[in-house]
């Protein structure tokens, strides 16, 4: 059987099965967003799986053409969760174009997935821009270890950036009543793993 996570998004779980440590670059162009460009760096045992089951030719390494296998499962797997990614203005949700193509590595015993989504439309710099990687069926974990993963170079003077690390016991402890009503009433934990995310917001004003 392949790994979930490369044949389809799993069902929701109680916690996640596979970590990934990961890089989200802002691409710019003066005072607009173009493309999300990702890097992710899955754990070391996870990564091993995938070599086990995309070895065809059991040569204990993944070759070019397996690679490419991978990059295109990736790819087929994740496009009915927009590949984890979540753009909003001003709360509401920006829409990104699927990936041309999904780049598939393995560095030092561990795979690394590279893909960019451009825009649908480029995004101008106006507003409070937010951006997330996560999956919703929470079975990944990806991470930003530091604030600086989430790039955002040549931002124009009007915008300032934070990096938000929601607090999960905070978060529990203020909103226990309806995430506990929440659980129960749904199978579909999609709705409630996005506020747990680590995300960046831009925020900016009115284009000069």
């Amino acid at each position: 059987m392949l790994p979930a996570f490369l044949i389809a998004a799993a069902p929701a779980r109680a916690h996640p099965h596979v970590w990934a440590e990961a890089r989200l670059d802002l691409a710019l162009a003066g005072d607009q967003v173009t493309a999300l460009q990702h890097v992710w760096r899955f754990d070391d045992i996870f990564s091993a799986t995938v070599v086990i089951e995309f070895d065809k030719n059991a040569d204990n390494r993944l070759d070019e053409a397996e690679l490419a296998e991978i990059g295109t499962t990736v790819r087929e797997s994740i496009a009915d969760y927009d590949y984890f990614q979540v753009v909003q203005v001003d709360g509401k949700d920006i829409a990104t174009q699927a990936p041309e193509t999904v780049i598939a590595d393995y560095q030092d015993g561990r795979l690394v997935i590279l893909f960019e989504s451009r825009m649908k439309q480029p995004l101008p710099l106006s507003g409070t821009l937010t951006f997330a990687v996560y999956d919703p069926t929470f079975y990944t974990a990806i991470d930003f270890m530091e604030d600086s993963d989430m790039v955002s170079e040549g931002l124009p003077g009007a915008c300032t950036r934070e990096v938000i690390r929601p607090d999960p016991d905070e978060i529990l402890a203020q909103n226990s009543e309806n995430l506990t009503e929440a659980f129960y009433e749904t199978t579909d934990m999609t709705q409630l793993t996005g506020i747990f995310a680590t995300r960046l917001q831009l925020t900016c004003g009115q284009g000069e």
